[in-house]
């Protein structure tokens, strides 16, 4: 029994797909739009592409990196440097960790229509966090550093919601944010270099 060459007969497959390829009418309007559609996603992968290779623009959770297991040697994500900090150029940081089922600290308050920078760890599994009201949700990714740049639109009380199931208990995950009148608001005693905060 003889078999047929398999080089030869895909050749002939791909022939026959060529010629049936050729053989689909397109309209020379519609041939334009498919090569503009091709050359703007070429673009967009090429942008991209130079973005996370050469200028280092990559997902704000990969650029990071900690230890979940030992976040209470880590000098940044310690207990008592935990919540709202006035760095030295007076930049707001508040730094928080999402362990099961809690953020901690549990109340922290920051000022209004200001920038608010917010670093959260995962000291367990996979959590997300959002912020009702504000653009103020991402995931918290074991071992990562997730940091966020928000602003509280006006004063209030701003629930923080974990929106990644993470357990039994995920339904009590939750935090809460006390925002107060720019003007009304005092900055932390000591500053975030000292590794001080206002922890409530």
């Amino acid at each position: 029994m003889q078999t047929e060459p398999i080089k030869p007969k895909y050749e002939q497959l791909l022939r026959d797909f060529y010629t049936q390829l050729r053989a689909i009418h397109i309209d020379q309007l519609e041939r334009k739009w498919i090569t503009i559609s091709l050359v703007v996603i070429g673009l967009f992968v090429g942008i991209i592409t130079i973005d996370a290779f050469f200028h280092g623009v990559n997902p704000p959770s990969k650029v990071e990196t900690v230890d979940s297991a030992s976040l209470h040697l880590n000098k940044e994500f310690a207990e008592d440097n935990l919540g709202v900090q006035v760095d030295e150029k007076g930049a707001i940081i508040v730094r928080m960790v999402a362990g099961r089922y809690a953020f901690f600290p549990k109340h922290i308050s920051v000022p209004a229509e200001t920038a608010i920078t917010l670093r959260w760890v995962s000291m367990d599994v996979l959590h997300g966090v959002h912020i009702p009201m504000t653009n103020m949700s991402t995931m918290i990714v074991p071992g990562y550093v997730a940091e966020i740049t928000t602003t509280f639109p006006k004063p209030g009380e701003y629930p923080v919601l974990c929106n990644e199931y993470c357990g039994l208990g995920h339904n009590h995950m939750w935090s809460n944010i006390s925002v107060i009148a720019k003007e009304d608001w005092t900055a932390p005693v000591k500053s975030a270099a000292k590794g001080g905060s206002n922890n409530e």
